[in-house]
């Protein structure tokens, strides 16, 4: 019988995991500008937008931490991976219906639903790779699957633009909500090529009981939130970011006392992730601005008026933001935009017109076609589509001539290459003049395909190194904690977000940014030949 190049159970979780991403980058997408709309949405603030945006992120990547446990020592990842579908199915759902409760009651079911999917099906697929038929090629599937998520997170923001254009928020909400149901169909339709690898496993006499870790860890999680909050003068930007930063410390010191209580051959592959999760917060602090920073950007300073020629064919689609200029006021058409108050003597134009010169304006009367803004989340997924190929045909080059990077190495040219994408950033706030005219999209294209390039050396990266080098024991539970460095960072990347207005020259934030990555990388480089050392004996 002729080997197979991957295990059978790859394009069921492959196919799962994009519809997954379907639903959760559709949301993602659009709901910073929901937020902010003050027609149909909650007309929030920038700084406000950004802060729930943060929390929100933050949460949805720290309940893979209890997910992780659940399922590696009672649950089992199959069941898992349904409830966590199902509940954020739901939740978007939820969503669609435009009350504050139900905002909430639904990123609740979401942030659950992700705790329960997410480290579970990431290590489901790691187990299939465990054998010797497969075990040189995770890192290759670890790349196919990530390809997997981007194609549900390119084709999403499309049907998102087509659904609110033509019927309301809550329709794309609902949209995300079935793609999830679809995707769990597929997860059940393949079982009987996976169900081998769910494998439960108990606690033994070096692991904390599960009651235990609710007693001493959660529970002393949810206290220190509260202490947190309720600081006279929040710390860091927000009570809520102080609330979740003051929640994470029992949950990093059940790391730390995992490290130290570890049998002594687990020791090093358990401190070798623990460092690498405490330098990649920054990649997701920078990356995950994309729902924040970078939607404004795209939103109110990119150029998303729409080629003549491609105007009847996007229409026909419904795919464009249509709007009608009257006497230095925006009539709304298609719930798009606020609409000036004509009893104020101060004209009130729609943000995007804010920074187009005045000979450039519409004329009275005349129509304008934009890109929807949520299409431009679909860039990076494009990117990450296009390169993952030639990403594996370089490392796979490399690896014929015995030069390709061990996968620490990898992690740590990711944060390098990614802080590169943050010039040009910089460069496109020199080329608009701060704002001043409309930018060339292709500096916003430019920048997603260099960080796209990093996050392919970084994200499929780290968790295929979880895979690796987690004690079998402990795989899901190493697969939560680095979802924690994500759901950390992801809240650090709402308070940069919320600084974005204090920053009158918008090239010093992006500064900034790139000096974090690039400190990082510094910093991982620094620790290479340790790491590099572990991940030789123990993988």
């Amino acid at each position: 019988m002729k080997p197979r190049k991957h295990p059978k159970a790859l394009p069921y979780l492959f196919f799962s995991e994009m519809w997954e991403r379907f639903g959760y980058y559709l949301m993602i997408g659009i709901f910073t500008l929901y937020l902010k709309d003050s027609v149909d949405g909650f007309a929030m603030t920038e700084a406000e937008a950004s802060d729930l945006y943060g929390t929100f992120i933050a949460f949805v990547f720290l309940t893979p931490f209890i997910g992780g446990l659940l399922a590696d020592r009672l649950l089992g990842y199959r069941l898992s991976i349904t409830i966590g579908g199902l509940m954020m199915g739901v939740g978007y759902c939820i969503l669609s219906i435009h009350s504050i409760p139900m905002l909430y009651t639904g990123m609740l079911f979401i942030i659950l639903g992700n705790g329960f999917f997410k480290p579970n099906i990431s290590t489901l697929l790691g187990n299939l790779y465990n054998s010797e038929e497969f075990k040189a090629k995770k890192d290759a599937g670890y790349n196919i699957f990530y390809m997997g998520i981007n194609i549900g997170a390119f084709v999403c923001n499309f049907f998102g633009a087509a659904l609110y254009n033509m019927i309301g928020w809550g329709a794309a909400f609902f949209a995300a909500g079935i793609g999830m149901f679809i995707g769990i169909i597929i997860f059940w339709a393949g079982t009987k090529h996976f169900k081998h690898a769910d494998i439960i496993k108990p606690a033994t006499g070096k692991d904390m009981p599960l009651l235990k870790i609710f007693g001493v860890i959660l529970l002393p999680s949810i206290a220190f939130g509260l202490i947190g909050y309720l600081l006279p003068e929040p710390l860091v930007g927000s009570h809520s970011t102080d609330a979740f930063l003051f929640g994470c410390i029992p949950i990093i010191f059940f790391y730390g006392r995992l490290l130290y209580q570890s049998p002594q051959e687990e020791k090093k592959p358990i401190a070798a992730m623990l460092a690498i999760f405490s330098v990649v917060i920054m990649f997701w602090a920078v990356f995950k601005q994309n729902g924040s920073t970078l939607n404004t950007w795209a939103d109110r300073y990119t150029d998303r008026e729409i080629p003549a020629g491609l105007v009847p064919i996007l229409e026909g689609l419904k795919l464009v933001e249509k709007n009608v200029y009257v006497k230095d006021t925006f009539v709304v058409m298609d719930n798009q935009f606020r609409i000036a108050d004509k009893t104020k003597t101060e004209i009130t134009y729609h943000p995007y017109y804010k920074n187009v010169v005045k000979k450039d304006l519409p004329q009275e009367g005349e129509t304008s076609f934009l890109f929807n803004t949520n299409l431009f989340q679909s860039v990076n997924p494009f990117w990450v589509i296009a390169l993952t190929p030639l990403v594996l045909a370089f490392f796979a080059f490399l690896r014929r001539k015995g030069r390709e990077p061990s996968t620490p190495a990898k992690l740590a040219f990711g944060l390098l290459i990614s802080g590169l994408s943050c010039i040009v950033m910089v460069g496109a706030v020199y080329a608009c003049d701060n704002g001043g005219v409309k930018n060339s999209a292709w500096w916003f294209i430019s920048s997603y395909a260099v960080i796209t390039i990093g996050e392919l050396f970084l994200s499929p990266m780290g968790l295929s190194l979880v895979s690796k080098l987690s004690p079998p024991r402990l795989t899901a539970l190493m697969m939560g904690g680095w979802f924690l460095a994500t759901s950390i960072g992801n809240k650090l990347s709402g308070v940069l977000s919320s600084f974005w207005d204090k920053y009158e020259f918008k090239a010093d934030f992006f500064w900034v940014n790139t000096i974090l990555l690039v400190s990082a990388s510094f910093v991982m480089f620094a620790m290479l030949k340790w790491l590099n050392k572990i991940f030789k004996e123990y993988t």
